[in-house]
């Protein structure tokens, strides 16, 4: 009887070492085993694994993709504007043994504060390599697969792979943007003054163009209009001689009758003539003054 007691104390005491012989490795953990400190072996495959009691322990790393958002880095580009930019990266931990050789007991929150220093880094030699515009721009992927390249060398020794690093925003400072927005605008206006003289200086040249245009058909037509003019006053001329030649005592007669309808117009018309004066051959005479006398 008296042994039973020995014998439960055993059998615990045997549970309670096989308890802590035994750990479970998790599909998305890393375990290191550490003996005073030293790695003794890497557990990277999901289940059971076996362990030292009391003298070894057990470390384990998240094997996940976890993500790090840098906080408001202030860069300089090559036109020395002045941009606040946030960015964020993508990494997992790689070798599990070289990152507890790099970080020691800090774990991840000592390696994201050295990942972050690193991406800053690796931010401000690439922005400020670029103008503000390339960086401001839609089109700036090749911008960030040069920061994520630097960031991924610089994080090998942290037994890190960066796997993506993204610029989430890139703005002026706030006490840069009414400096920046009059400037715009006072850009804009310029254009607009710039367009609206190029239009009124199209508008100038198509009006002269018409207004030559238009001469030059004014012109031609009354070109057109004396030469007609001319042939119909020749024809006149002709028609005339013609007549006086078969009838001159008619001629006069229809000359004369052509100056009384021209000369005597209105009711208050009035002319001073002396009363033996040709004008009025046809007033006293039927015939007129044929012979002269």
């Amino acid at each position: 009887m008296k042994k039973f007691p020995i014998i439960i104390g055993v059998g615990v005491l045997g549970v309670f070492v096989l308890l802590s012989s035994v750990f479970v490795v998790d599909e998305r953990e890393k375990a290191l085993v550490l003996q005073f400190g030293q790695v003794r072996a890497v557990k990277e495959t999901p289940g059971l694994a076996w362990k030292i009691p009391f003298i070894q322990e057990v470390v384990k790393y998240d094997d996940r993709i976890l993500s790090l958002d840098t906080q408001p880095l202030e860069v300089t580009p090559a036109d020395d504007r002045r941009l606040v930019v946030d960015a964020f990266a993508r990494y997992r931990i790689a070798d599990v043994v070289q990152f507890r050789q790099a970080v020691g007991t800090g774990g991840v929150a000592s390696a994201e504060v050295r990942l972050e220093r690193i991406m800053n880094a690796a931010l401000r030699a690439v922005l400020g390599s670029v103008d503000s515009g390339t960086i401001l721009s839609d089109n700036r992927v090749a911008l960030m697969a040069r920061i994520r390249d630097t960031a991924i060398e610089e994080s090998r020794n942290l037994g890190l792979e960066v796997i993506d690093v993204r610029i989430k925003r890139a703005d002026l400072p706030d006490q840069n943007l009414a400096a920046t927005f009059d400037r715009m605008q006072a850009e804009r206006q310029r254009e607009a003054a710039d367009q609206r003289a190029r239009g009124k200086e199209a508008a100038q040249r198509v009006r002269a163009n018409a207004d030559r245009q238009a001469l030059e058909t004014v012109s031609a037509a009354q070109r057109d209009s004396d030469i007609i003019r001319g042939e119909a006053d020749a024809e006149k001329n002709r028609i005339y001689a013609e007549a006086y030649g078969r009838d001159p005592e008619f001629f006069n007669f229809y000359r004369s009758l052509t100056a009384y309808e021209a000369a005597l117009q209105g009711n208050n018309s009035s002319m001073v003539l002396s009363p033996d004066s040709p004008f009025f051959d046809y007033f006293t005479s039927p015939v007129g003054n044929v012979s002269g006398q």
